[in-house]
């Protein structure tokens, strides 16, 4: 782990290579899974907010999961905020485009101008996760077989985990915090990398 600030960043953000494959997952990470997309407590009065400007963007199994269980829920483990989600199958702000690939719903309206706010910060720098304690926050790597197309296209154009998550990690820490982050990956990678 390295340390910047109040952060703590798995080296495998340095290591790993990873580019988003929607034509070989089709969105997979969207509709896998127990629960839904991790929240900030922050996003929770966003989602409450903006869910009129988004509806038209949703399916109609979406709203009518969001309609039932409100724009958040919490995970029944562990009691953290995240997205409800359609039957215990996809998000309940997921759309699907002609071809079967998942899109985000607020962040087809995000691109519409029709909301301001992106998508959860958790969708957008995945496959980093944030693990939150009192002192300081943990950044790491997440391996998941559904993405297991980004791993291999990542190699293949040699794009490390902090490189494809640069506007992410730019939006939820900030510009000079990225610079720095880029500076200590090119020190580790002179240090350890291949």
């Amino acid at each position: 782990m390295i340390q910047i600030d109040d952060k703590l960043i798995s080296e495998d953000i340095f290591s790993e290579e990873f580019v988003c494959n929607l034509t070989k997952c089709k969105g997979a990470c969207c509709v896998e899974g127990d629960v839904g997309a991790p929240l900030d407590k922050d996003e929770l009065v966003i989602l409450d907010n903006i869910y009129d400007k988004i509806k038209p963007y949703l399916t109609e199994a979406g709203i009518k999961a969001l309609d039932e269980q409100g724009t958040w829920t919490t995970d029944p483990s562990d009691g953290m905020y995240v997205t409800p989600m359609v039957e215990d199958a996809e998000c309940a702000y997921v759309t699907f485009d002609e071809k079967g690939i998942t899109k985000c719903g607020i962040e087809k309206a995000y691109e519409d101008g029709a909301v301001d706010w992106q998508k959860p910060i958790s969708c957008h720098l995945y496959p980093i996760r944030i693990t939150e304690y009192s002192t300081f926050s943990a950044l790491n790597y997440h391996e998941w077989n559904v993405c297991s197309d980004a791993c291999t296209l990542g190699k293949e154009l040699q794009v490390p985990v902090y490189k494809f998550l640069k506007t992410p990690l730019t939006r939820k820490y900030g510009e000079d915090f990225y610079a720095t982050l880029s500076d200590v990956a090119e020190e580790w990678k002179k240090e350890y990398g291949n």
